[in-house]
């Protein structure tokens, strides 16, 4: 069982690692020995160890294997001088892509190189090159695992708790302990003893030497306990092994080392070494047992026992759980050290194991397998997902078979299929999946845009498959795939294309007709949902009848299913539904919304949305829904639409996010509905005059999660309730200077849907609001009798629904239908104007009469302002102007709009009125604005803004950092830098630059490298001049106004230069290298 205390110990800033687990056996051997050191002997030593030892701060570039894309710092030594080896952990060097440096004693800092990372215990090195040490008088290291014993004063010397320097005291008080379980689902060491001692070592320091007074590392830190002192010590043996093959390898640095195999065997069997009286239990011969004294060093205590085997293996079948090795090759075995010897000396020779298994002696023949043929050094990267054979590690954790598909990393294609991390991939298309190399070839076949089911398991679920749907990128969110294989000589992973690009078809290509074929053949299986196989098996009926030009059979067939529908209508007559409930129905889409990891712009705060829409236009054409913008956040997403009318699925496209309200309208293809879901799906009728007024009688109408309409009548308390939503820790749309709907009863925070009148006439849409609001999260210590209370300041996003007045909806859909003032957008392969949205950029709030005339408002406007709108009796107040808006230095928060070209004004509506009217008249987009300022009246005149509905469309992503023009939540704010405000970092990567050098989101970057970058395209002509490798210098200035200068070193490599842009010609994004490093010039 896992150790919740324990945990592997390295990178003090990600928290990567810490500490580990206990346990028994009291052996003390070689014999206590008396500790003679005095303080000048320990001084001498620390002089001559401390320069040798060194922080490493590592960059894990990709998730991998056990380990997750991470920053953090750990400790190394150098072991060797002359070629420039440095000692640290297997979770430090990590078994993925992996980029660090190393800063010694006196801040010089150099680039190091994963040379080895053991595919079992926790150890591996680093090399770098001894001449870039200019300053330094330093000395190697020596290795003595043979010096540790029980009763030894050591030092620990490393990065502990992210401290430079840290020199931690303790005794070894044994060197039995059983290794370390770190967790269920990630790196563990086993097969091996390791060492105790009281030094409470934490985070940063692994890899840190065990030294003795004469200045020799005894043993490797790998880890600690939290609950106590205890830390934890990799003997040494193995690794003077490993280092013997590099010395061999050559007398001094190069910058490319020719790849040494350093010999390592495997029975993929685990074992631990129980006492005598366990293993009696277990049946063990009384002549077993006094032979194996006899025959083992002084003070054994124990032998090597099977504890687990895994399948596939060259033990599987032959070992179990409970054998007690006896013999290997005729020699008594009963230490792991010797054991380890054997199989690393016998790679792929027979060897036989004597055994008991309850009392009775076996004798089994074995292959010793190369550890290193399953240990993955490559993987394929696709949309994100990381995915690479099972390694010996993870297949132990796991029990599964090695080199099974495994998913490391799920990224955007899988994570949206709901693909967990740690998935084994058994069939894609229909194809059985049985190593990386099928994946990729389905792969290859596959058309952009194309859905496909997808068959995999967990080891949380192992006895039972699952069965999803995945869908191919249509847009370039991501890279093609690509394959990174793991250069032992240059310590980098090399990239290369997984297939030839022009296999990656567009969407509509039909590729043999695989992905169709199989997901009908599942349709037949029940694997599938049925609203998904109800969509892909009607279109290819139809495509076949349609090739055959059978007109008798297709009408027949849209007649049957006619009846189909009809008996469903018939089923909610039945059901009483109201006749608004009937009439609106087949208006109603459920939205499942994806937003791709590589393109969380604007703020996003998830990246998966759901809720639901109503048609408000539909042909044979061309269908359009409008959403509210809790649902459709942004247009870099991927939207999928299930209709209420006609069980089938399929994508659609985000054409318009209005700039102030909460909705946006997306299109989808009506061909895709087949004739039959043509007919069925119908357009609501939208009726935004006369507005609604308090009690009127109105229909809540919405979709459940089966797609069933549920409807509920209702009565309007207010028509014209204001909003008031705060900004969000990270700025993101929020709805402002909007007048909402209010009912008598709370529906929940979950359903949304249209608010309609009894014939079923839309007169809003039940819309989802998203907030944050500031919780204080109390926690409660209990010790003894003392109560200690803990306080913290903490966020959470709420939801709530309220209703939107449609009269904005229908405008904005005829400006579209007629023809809009803004630039052309493709739509289902038509061009069509898009309209342009004239605002006054200024949040408004209102203020009742009542306190206006407490602030100096004169009785003449008050009774004006009361004659416009007798109902409200309110008057707009300016809470900010948007920064870089033309009324940004015209009004001042806290002014009274009493007027709009001497009209006067009581409403936002008013003001969307007259900003409407200057699109028809030639008054060149100003405002005549009569304003109450500090007891003055004011005339003034203000300019307007005009926004399209496009939201970004465009972003940059630099070392891991992704860069977009500041969205109106930020510019809502009210601050701009004077430096330069277009190059906004909205998100930031793991695992990348910007996370090893603390380049986050919610600032600016105003210079790199003394230039200017004011806006995208100054920040692509800087950057794009900058080299692989080389280190810039970046001002930042954040939201809060407080500027900063960092320096980060740029890795073209693993984190090429990239942009993403929407291209309306064509309705897609496309991604572009900006720039990136070849990896055939390393």
């Amino acid at each position: 069982m896992e150790d919740p205390m324990e945990r592997i110990g390295s990178e003090e800033e990600s928290g990567l690692e810490s500490t580990i687990k206990e346990d028994l056996s009291m052996e003390i051997d070689p014999p206590f020995k008396e500790n003679v050191a005095t303080a000048e002997d320990w001084r001498k030593a620390l002089n001559k160890v401390v320069p040798a030892v060194v922080v490493l701060r590592t960059t894990a570039c990709r998730a991998f294997d056990t380990e997750s894309a991470s920053a953090g710092s750990a400790t190394g030594f150098v072991v060797d001088k002359r070629r420039g080896i440095i000692l640290t952990n297997r979770h430090v060097v990590k078994p993925g892509p992996v980029v660090a440096e190393a800063m010694f004693l006196n801040r010089e800092e150099i680039t190091v190189h994963p040379l080895y990372r053991d595919p079992v215990h926790d150890f591996g090195f680093f090399r770098y090159d001894p001449n870039a040490i200019q300053f330094l008088d330093y000395e190697e290291i020596p290795l003595a695992p043979e010096a540790a014993c029980v009763g030894l004063e050591i030092r620990v010397v490393g990065n502990d708790s992210g401290e430079k320097v840290s020199i931690l005291a303790g005794t070894i008080a044994r060197l039995d302990r059983d290794a370390p379980q770190y967790t269920k689902d990630g790196y563990n060491d086993f097969n091996t003893f390791y060492l105790q001692a009281a030094s409470g070592t934490k985070g940063g320091s692994s890899g840190s030497p065990v030294i003795d007074w004469q200045g020799r590392a005894v043993a490797l830190n790998a880890g600690g306990k939290t609950t106590t002192a205890s830390a934890f010590f990799l003997p040494l043996e193995r690794v003077v092994r490993a280092l013997k093959f590099f010395q061999k390898g050559g007398e001094s640095y190069t910058s490319k080392w020719e790849v040494v195999s350093i010999p390592r065997g495997t029975l993929q069997t685990t074992f631990l070494h129980k006492g005598f009286d366990e293993i009696r239990r277990l049946g063990l011969q009384s002549e077993t047992e006094q032979m194996a004294r006899h025959a083992s060093a002084q003070g054994e205590t124990g032998m090597l026992v099977v504890d687990s085997v895994v399948p596939g293996g060259p033990a599987h079948n032959h070992l179990e759980p409970g054998d007690v090795l006896v013999r290997v090759n005729r020699e008594v075995i009963t230490q792991f050290l010797r054991l380890e010897t054997l199989l690393d000396d016998s790679v792929e020779q027979n060897i036989e194991l004597e055994i008991e298994r309850g009392g009775t002696p076996l004798s089994v023949q074995l292959v010793v397998q190369d550890l290193h043929s399953i240990t993955p050094a490559h993987f394929l990267e696709v949309s994100g997902a990381v995915i690479h054979p099972l390694s010996y590690q993870q297949a132990r954790n796991f029990r599964f078979q090695c080199g099974l598909v495994y998913v490391s990393e799920p990224g955007y294609m899988l994570s949206r299929a709901a693909v967990p991390r740690h998935a084994i991939i058994k069939k894609l298309a229909g194809e059985e999946i049985s190593k990386l190399e099928d994946l990729i070839s389905v792969l290859s076949k596959l058309s952009q845009g194309s859905r496909v089911p997808l068959e995999y398991i967990s080891y949380t679920d192992r006895h039972r498959r699952k069965f999803v749907l995945v869908t191919v990128d249509r847009h370039e969110w991501y890279a093609p795939p690509q394959i990174y294989t793991r250069d032992d000589s240059s310590g980098l992973w090399t990239v290369k294309p997984a297939f030839q690009l022009e296999f990656m078809l567009p969407s509509g290509v039909n590729v043999e007709a695989t992905p169709m074929e199989h997901i009908h053949a599942y349709n037949h299986q029940g694997l599938t949902d049925g609203a998904t196989s109800m969509e892909t098996s009607s279109e290819h009926a139809s495509a076949v009848l349609h090739s055959q030009n059978e007109t008798v059979m297709l009408e027949d067939t849209i007649a049957k299913e006619n009846v189909l529908l009809r008996d469903g209508q018939g089923a909610a007559a039945v059901a009483n539904a109201s006749i608004a409930e009937r009439v609106i129905e087949p208006t109603l889409v459920m939205f499942e919304v994806h937003v791709p990891p590589s393109c969380m712009l604007d703020g996003v705060h998830s990246q998966h949305f759901s809720g639901t829409g109503v048609i408000i236009y539909h042909s044979h054409s061309m269908g359009l829904v409008a959403v509210d913008k809790n649902t459709v956040a942004v247009s870099s997403s991927d939207v999928m639409l299930s209709f209420a009318a006609y069980p089938i699925e399929i994508p659609g496209e985000v054409v318009f996010l209005h700039p102030v309200h909460n909705f946006a309208l997306v299109a989808y293809d009506s061909s895709a509905l087949g004739p039959v879901g043509v007919s069925a799906v119908q357009a609501a009728e939208l009726l935004p005059d006369p507005a609604l007024r308090r009690g009127d009688s109105v229909y809540l109408v919405g979709l459940n999660r089966s797609l069933q309409a549920t409807s509920r009548k209702s009565v309007v308390t207010n028509p014209c309730a204001t909003l008031n939503i705060g900004s969000a820790d990270c700025p993101r749309y929020r709805a402002t200077n909007m007048e909402v709907v209010e009912l008598d009863t709370d529906f929940g925070s979950a359903f949304s849907g249209v608010l309609t009148d009894e014939h079923g006439r839309v007169r809003a849409i039940w819309a989802s609001f998203s907030t944050q609001v500031s919780t204080l999260n109390k926690k409660y210590k209990k010790k003894r009798k003392t109560k200690l209370k803990v306080g913290s300041n903490t966020s959470e996003d709420h939801h709530f629904v309220r209703g939107i007045p449609v009269y904005a909806i229908s405008q904005v859909l005829h400006n579209i239908i007629s023809g809009g003032n803004g630039p052309h957008l493709l739509i289902n392969g038509v061009k069509m104007p898009m309209p342009l949205i004239r605002i006054l950029e200024v949040e408004l709030y209102r203020t009742l009469l009542s306190k206006a005339r407490s602030f100096g408002l004169s009785d003449d406007w008050i009774q004006a302002l009361i004659k416009k709108d007798p109902v409200r009796r309110q008057v707009l107040r300016v809470k900010g102007c948007l920064a870089g808006s033309k009324a940004e230095n015209l009004l001042e928060q806290g002014d009274m709009v009493l007027a709009v070209n001497k009209e006067p004004v009581t409403c936002f509506r008013d003001i969307e009125n007259v900003c409407h009217a200057l699109d028809i008249g030639e008054s060149g987009g100003e405002l005549n604005m009569t304003i109450f300022r500090q007891g003055r009246e004011l005339d003034l005149v203000v300019g307007t803004d005009v926004r399209d509905g496009n939201g970004t469309t465009r972003v940059i992503n630099w070392c891991g950092c992704i860069v977009q023009d500041p969205h109106p939540a930020v510019r809502a704010l009210g601050f701009l830098p004077e430096e330069g405000h277009g190059v906004y970092v909205a998100r930031w990567c793991r695992g990348s630059p910007v996370h090893r050098y603390g380049l986050y989101a919610l600032q600016w970057i105003v210079e790199v490298n003394g230039k200017p970058t004011p806006d995208l395209d100054a920040f692509v002509n800087v950057t794009k001049e900058l080299e692989h490798g080389e280190f810039v210098r970046v001002r930042t200035i954040h939201l809060n106004s407080k500027p900063r200068v960092l320096t980060l070193k740029q890795d073209l490599h693993y984190w090429p230069t990239w942009e993403l842009r929407f291209d309306p010609e064509t309705a897609i994004w496309h991604r572009q290298t900006i720039k990136a490093l070849d990896c055939q010039n390393l």
